[in-house]
């Protein structure tokens, strides 16, 4: 379960922003209609859904890059070697550039609130932290700075009994490597906790589900599935789901006597494959591939769908930018429901759809806006931060009339475009 998330000096994110999931102080009429939307866990209240809105250029993918950076340093970086250079460039105004980077994240693994961070240049990780609260008072797991000295025991220092012979694995931590993905590769069990939460509970993108998993979840939810399509205005009446014997693909074995090539039959290499099948309300005897044959759209909706089915039964987090892309308001709607009818699923999204700007679905502390200052820096701030909007008030309208400053200023007309065409 994600708890918050801070980034400095990336991309367009200059000072810290930061994503935070613990529910605000609100007890009105209309947040009360809305308790599915939050969640208790450790004596805290989290949200399940927490949407990104601004205009173009603002940051919202920088962000969401920022987290998948941290993401896959952690998951990668045991594998880095001499002269790697991290793939981000900091913020290139006011001097940043050669200044430090520094990714935060805050979750909760087994019931245990970690608190896990690290400061990188493009070439050398700086500083790495981990903490954790066993009780409600924080505890500390390790800590890494790397212009303590020159011996790693000046460099580390280790809370008590959370990894077998620390030193170790920090003898084998290079200055772009993350001690705690070489601690998992090295068979920690601790970091392999950490890592594990990376690699399959906080999903960053839309990767497809594959193998027997995905069979059942879809069997499971095959109506569910079927009703969302239907509101994206898809006629299909039917979908199933087959594993076919498949080949992948064939070989020509190089048999020779006395240097003569010999001929041989090609040995053809099989494979059992996953397909599904749609059927159309035009003539229900003809089947689709639906990865083949189908629309991009179609195959995007199944696809998120079958995805959120997991986040959502097993109380994952997923990050997508612009998952509403090509959606009809009501189906986007539909996918955010999902979210909210989980137990403790959470969804952080990116979105230009001011439909959803509806304080009757979302929270005030469930809205974000990016938008960048004068220097050219992403800044993020909530709904919840403007005391003087009430909750009677409409957000999508009182959003494009400027009054929360995340919407783009655009002075176009008939004529000015004429004067840019040269008309």
């Amino acid at each position: 379960m994600l708890i918050e998330m801070r980034f400095s000096n990336f991309f367009s994110i200059k000072e810290e922003v930061c994503i935070d999931f613990t529910a605000g102080n609100i007890n009105t009429a209309g947040a009360r209609a809305l308790a599915d939307n939050v969640f208790s866990v450790k004596e805290q209240t989290l949200l399940k859904v927490q949407g990104l809105f601004g205009p173009n250029a603002s940051g919202k993918s920088s962000i969401l890059k920022a987290a998948l950076f941290c993401r896959q340093l952690i998951l990668d970086s045991f594998q880095n070697n001499e002269g790697t250079i991290f793939n981000f460039m900091p913020f290139k105004f006011d001097g940043y550039f050669e200044k430090p980077s520094s990714f935060h994240i805050n979750f909760i693994v087994d019931e245990i609130e970690y608190e896990y961070s690290f400061s990188l240049t493009r070439t050398e990780i700086l500083s790495e932290e981990l903490y954790y609260y066993p009780s409600k008072r924080k505890a500390k797991i390790f800590t890494r700075n790397e212009n303590a000295g020159s011996a790693k025991s000046d460099i580390y220092s280790f809370g008590e009994n959370h990894f077998v012979k620390p030193l170790d694995v920090a003898q084998s931590t290079g200055k772009n490597t993350l001690f705690i993905s070489r601690a998992s590769q090295m068979d920690r069990e601790l970091a392999k906790k950490i890592y594990n939460y990376f690699r399959t509970e906080l999903l960053i993108g839309l990767p497809q589900l594959s193998g027997q998993y995905a069979v059942e979840l879809f069997k499971q939810n095959k109506e569910l599935i079927l009703k969302a399509l239907k509101m994206a205005d898809s006629d299909i009446t039917d979908i199933v789901v087959r594993i076919e014997r498949t080949p992948l693909f064939s070989v020509q074995p190089q048999v020779t006597r006395n240097g003569i090539p010999v001929p041989t039959n090609t040995v053809t290499q099989m494979a059992d494959i996953i397909n599904f099948y749609t059927t159309h309300k035009r003539n229900p005897d003809i089947s689709f591939h639906l990865e083949a044959e189908e629309s991009a759209g179609t195959i995007q909706i199944f696809n998120l769908l079958l995805l959120l089915l997991d986040v959502c039964k097993n109380g994952k987090t997923l990050i997508l930018d612009e998952f509403d892309a090509s959606l009809h308001t009501e189906l986007a709607q539909f996918i955010l429901d999902m979210v909210n009818a989980s137990k403790s699923a959470q969804f952080l999204f990116t979105s230009h759809n001011t439909n959803l700007l509806d304080i009757k679905k979302m929270r005030r502390d469930q809205i974000l806006f990016t938008n960048k200052g004068e220097d050219g820096s992403t800044e993020v701030y909530s709904l919840f931060d403007f005391k003087d909007f009430r909750e009677n008030m409409d957000a999508e309208k009182c959003y494009l009339q400027g009054r929360f400053d995340a919407v783009p200023y655009i002075n176009s007309s008939v004529n000015i475009i004429k004067n840019l065409l040269g008309e």
